[in-house]
């Protein structure tokens, strides 16, 4: 069952009594489900979850990295994956047939890899074969659903995550001689520039309109960089990083890649959330800055370096609203359903799609970053 497929569905929807229950009440049932399982339950929590959740995390990292922990954790029958669905299905990839990978709350999607979806792409690539030829290299970002990663796969391509995305593009050169980019323009446009492709040869799909957006002669596009973009990283803006030079000029700006060309050129520092947080890690006691990422996280680092001043680089920005979904109350009902012998929510990607995505991530795990 996909994900549209299980929000028609009524059994998603949380039961009343978790609306009434206390958060002490919730926390300890949580313990006490934890302690019950034992090594056979395993719950990963991205970096983008609230406190209430993360506090529980058996670990906690990017969503590659936990769906490759979910992977190794072998004694583990239960993989209840508090981040959002892409992130699950990689893990329902990546473990053995007998593991069952739960998503907490269903509507836990992410924008940016919605705005790719594979009738989009199939579209788009015989478009795009019809202009240029067999020269593409499709490379999909991590964050995409798995029928993108499949579709990667299936012509050659591969994943690539915000630590690797550079080495990756650049491997994908070597194999054509463009690269067609999904679904993060931001982090493709970031990392072609920095390999040193220029602006004027890169060009846009808009998967609305079906329409290839370039100004010039289209033999010399090099990068096509699929329209889409994360609403959270989206929404740091020039102004922002104007602001804080202008309030505390000897502060320190780092974002994240997913932020748009301009703010990333004017930043001090980009990097992948592990960057971000290694950063700040071995930054001198004193120092100051301002990150361009989600909330939740940017709080985190605040808690962990009162040693430092840290603020968010847009004061105003929210959490991921999709990423909010997973909560206390959905992280309990999803253990109490595993401890009544009932299994809601689980995550399978079919055989024949999972089988492709494997080939499109080992294309990446196989290159030295």
């Amino acid at each position: 069952m996909n994900i549209l497929e299980a929000l028609k569905t009524t059994d998603h929807q949380l039961p009343e009594k978790y609306k009434t229950m206390s958060v002490e009440e919730m926390e300890n049932r949580v313990r006490e489900i934890k302690q019950k399982f034992g090594e056979k339950l395993f719950i990963p929590g991205h970096h983008y979850q609230k406190d209430e959740v993360i506090q529980f995390a058996d670990a906690t990292g990017d969503s590659l990295q936990l769906a490759q922990e979910s992977a190794a954790n072998t004694l583990a029958e239960y993989i209840v994956f508090c981040g959002v669905h892409f992130m699950a299905e990689t893990a329902d990839i990546l473990t053995t047939p007998e593991q069952v990978v739960i998503l907490p709350d269903m509507r836990a999607g992410c924008s940016m890899a919605d705005m790719a979806d594979i009738h989009q792409t199939q579209r788009a690539w015989e478009k795009l074969m019809n202009l240029f030829g067999d020269t593409i290299l499709p490379l999909t970002y991590v964050n995409s659903t798995a029928a993108i990663k499949a579709f990667c796969g299936s012509y050659g391509g591969a994943t690539v995550t915000s630590s690797n995305a550079t080495s990756m593009v650049a491997w994908a050169f070597t194999q054509k001689e463009r690269i067609l980019f999904l679904p993060d323009q931001h982090l493709g446009r970031n990392t072609a520039f920095d390999l040193g492709v220029p602006l004027d040869q890169m060009a846009i799909w808009d998967p609305i309109k079906d329409v290839l957006e370039y100004d010039g002669n289209i033999e010399d596009v090099k990068v096509i960089l699929w329209k889409g973009h994360c609403s959270v990283h989206e929404n740091f803006t020039v102004q922002n990083i104007a602001t804080v030079r202008a309030e505390k000029p000897d502060m320190n700006i780092i974002v994240h890649p997913e932020c748009s060309r301009e703010v990333v050129a004017l930043s001090d520092y980009a990097g992948s959330t592990k960057y971000i947080i290694d950063t700040i890690e071995k930054a001198e006691a004193g120092s100051k800055w301002a990150i361009g990422t989600e909330m939740n996280l940017v709080k985190r680092i605040i808690s962990n370096h009162p040693d430092k001043e840290i603020i968010s680089l847009n004061p105003h920005m929210c959490p991921c609203l999709t990423m909010n979904r997973i909560d206390l109350p959905h992280l309990l009902w999803s253990l109490e359903t595993l401890e009544a012998g009932e299994v809601k929510n689980q995550i399978k990607v079919e055989k024949s799609i999972a089988d492709n995505a494997i080939l499109a991530l080992n294309r990446m795990l196989e290159r030295p970053n």
